[in-house]
């Protein structure tokens, strides 16, 4: 498949791809959407920013189209996503797809009033897009019906697992009939994901298009071996030198983003920031004024590591390493979208070697070294000749010598 109009889509659909400037499936698309159109179940798995969103969305538009109008309170088509700020992004191009319709795409996520969400439900809704903490609040409610709906959608799938939301999926599903069509998607596959494919999958097909943990081809990787404290004079001398780009960067903490957000405003630049502790309203209007470029800086813990589509992006900073090493690969796939290029900078500080070595054994390829050398027991090439010393100035501790006399002042 090369092209959209030889899948046997709808002449709307079709115009409201082109539309949306989609004129060439992706990998993945061109080869879940004739098989979703068949109604078999996918299993997709492809690296983040390679159009797994419009690979089930598109034949989800589709089909659900050629249905009546839902019952109220019920939902023709499920799509679960672990993050708010996923679920909008999905919610945004079923509404692209949709558009000049009278499809109804709801959303339903945390942090919103649930009374105003179980009222939108009341008319009944084409597709619902939902995390699945917000959507059982609303099924214990007897808010929403899921009797009829045919199709279900597990988006970032991986995550999901990785969140704890198992448990919550086990409440779901049996609310849906058993004649439905499944679609699982993710970017990595653990050792659950087979157990949660036979659980809820019926003869999946599976398509994977590119590595577990591969990072995009037009993405630059380099790393700073640095000191902690060290690192946030780094990071503003780097974000210096592109002031007028979009960069992301990524925090390990809610407390430590917030942090640090603040010190790169008293440096100058135009920072805000998105966590667990900002309010959903709040975290719209940190998404939508970088988007719009009145913030070029978002610092940003791993809630925005996956559902994040700002194509403008061109770097992101791995201020902290993430503990879960697939987290680095989902982070970095936030540059080099919609086919352009970018940069992904990482700092590791001595405590986080163990971090490191997981991220690089789970990529299999080692993170070319921009400055610093590798501390002790992490096996990573030096930087190239010419390239900056470590900041700190100290060697790592397998390559000091006793100063002289030390060996004395110890004996006495």
């Amino acid at each position: 498949m090369t092209d959209f109009t030889t899948m046997g889509l709808p002449d709307a659909v079709l115009q409201r791809l082109n539309d949306m400037g989609l004129t060439q499936p992706t990998p993945i698309q061109a080869r879940a959407i004739p098989l979703a159109l068949e109604g078999r179940d996918v299993m997709g798995l492809a690296q983040t920013g390679t159009g797994k969103t419009a690979a089930f969305g598109v034949p989800l538009v589709t089909r659900i189209a050629e249905m009546g109008r839902p019952a109220p309170k019920e939902v023709q088509g499920l799509v679960l996503a672990p993050t708010r700020e996923l679920a909008g992004q999905i919610v945004a191009v079923l509404r692209a797809l949709t558009e000049g319709t009278r499809m109804k795409i709801g959303l339903v996520v945390g942090g919103q009033s649930l009374n105003a969400q179980a009222n939108r439900l009341e008319k009944g809704t084409d597709i619902l897009v939902a995390t699945p903490g917000r959507l059982i609040d609303l099924l214990e409610r007897r808010a929403v019906r899921l009797g009829q709906a045919k199709y279900l959608v597990l988006d970032e799938a991986d995550q999901m697992l990785d969140m704890g939301f198992i448990h919550a999926l086990r409440q779901i599903v049996p609310h849906l009939p058993d004649d439905r069509q499944t679609m699982l998607f993710s970017a990595t596959m653990p050792k659950m994901m087979a157990e949660l494919a036979g659980s809820y999958l019926k003869n999946p097909e599976r398509i994977e298009v590119s590595p577990p943990g591969k990072a995009a081809d037009k993405i630059t990787q380099s790393l700073h071996f640095i000191a902690k404290a060290e690192k946030s004079a780094l990071l503003v001398e780097l974000l210096d030198k592109h002031r007028d780009e979009l960069a992301l960067v990524f925090a390990r903490t809610k407390h430590g983003a917030e942090r640090l957000m603040k010190s790169l405003q008293k440096a100058g630049f135009a920072a805000g920031s998105i966590h667990g502790n900002k309010s959903q309203g709040q975290r719209d209007r940190a998404l939508k004024a970088f988007r719009d470029g009145e913030l070029r800086v978002l610092v940003a813990t791993d809630v925005a590591a996956r559902g994040l589509d700002i194509p403008a992006v061109r770097h992101v900073y791995n201020y902290d390493l993430p503990n879960v090493p697939d987290n680095y690969v989902h982070r970095i796939g936030r540059t080099a979208r919609a086919g352009m290029d970018g940069q992904a900078v990482a700092f590791c500080a001595p405590d986080e070697v163990k971090e490191l070595r997981a991220i690089q054994k789970v990529m299999k390829t080692e993170i070319p070294v921009a400055s610093g050398r590798p501390w002790e027991g992490v096996d990573t090439p030096a930087p190239k000749r010419g390239g900056a010393p470590r900041r700190d100035g100290a060697k790592p501790r397998s390559q000091r010598r006793n100063r002289p006399g030390r060996a004395r002042r110890k004996a006495a």
